[in-house]
């Protein structure tokens, strides 16, 4: 069952494997920056080999897709603005909520020396162009019981204390991401994206080798 939405561009799903891989079986008959949510990711996906922690129905797993067309065409060389629009429109998203995050390289959202988001990034690259991607996001709203293999997260929960209802909070993400990504149809504005990224980095040192 495909059950209603707030907005027509965001479908949710009772549960999937995977946000990414479910959007990518829909891609041909979605409009840029079409949503697909679910209260239950059975199968969700991190960085290389990890997999991503949700209890159903409490926290925002969703994959969005962002098409590169016109004056928003991206080189492949370019494709680290893929990231800064992603990663700058969560920490504005956060911001709203009182809550200021920090960029820790490549793509995670962290609060202090806690991660509270990881994005998992799929591009279809041809002729030296990135002509769509794939982003999955998975954002700890109202998250406590964590396992005790995970060493740093924390929930939006944890950090004011209060409850989120996701598919509110969903649609305020969303607006904040369709903001940033109109940034790319512009000079200043890709600029703006890059120098942004780069003062909410951070990168962790490196252990020894």
């Amino acid at each position: 069952m495909e059950p209603s939405h707030a907005c027509a561009h965001i479908l949710w799903l009772d549960t999937v494997d995977s946000t990414n891989s479910e959007l990518r079986k829909r891609i041909s008959g979605l409009d840029n920056l079409s949503v697909v949510a679910t209260r239950e990711q059975t199968a969700g996906r991190g960085q290389g080999t990890h997999t991503w922690f949700a209890t159903p129905g409490r926290n925002l797993t969703f994959s969005i897709l962002y098409r590169f067309e016109g004056a928003c065409a991206l080189a492949a060389s370019d494709a680290l603005l893929i990231t800064q629009v992603t990663t700058l429109a969560l920490r504005d998203y956060l911001l709203g909520h009182g809550v200021r995050a920090r960029i820790k390289w490549p793509n995670d959202i962290w609060v202090e020396d806690r991660k509270i988001c990881g994005i998992l990034i799929e591009n279809t690259v041809s002729e030296g162009q990135v002509r769509a991607s794939i982003v999955g996001i998975g954002l700890n709203l109202n998250e406590t019981g964590w396992p005790a293999e995970l060493p740093n997260p924390v929930s939006l929960c944890e950090l004011t204390g209060e409850q989120y209802d996701p598919a509110t909070e969903l649609v305020l993400l969303e607006k904040e991401i369709r903001r940033r990504f109109g940034q790319l149809a512009s000079p200043d504005g890709r600029i703006s994206l890059q120098e942004e990224f780069g003062k909410y980095l951070f990168r962790l040192p490196e252990g020894p080798k």
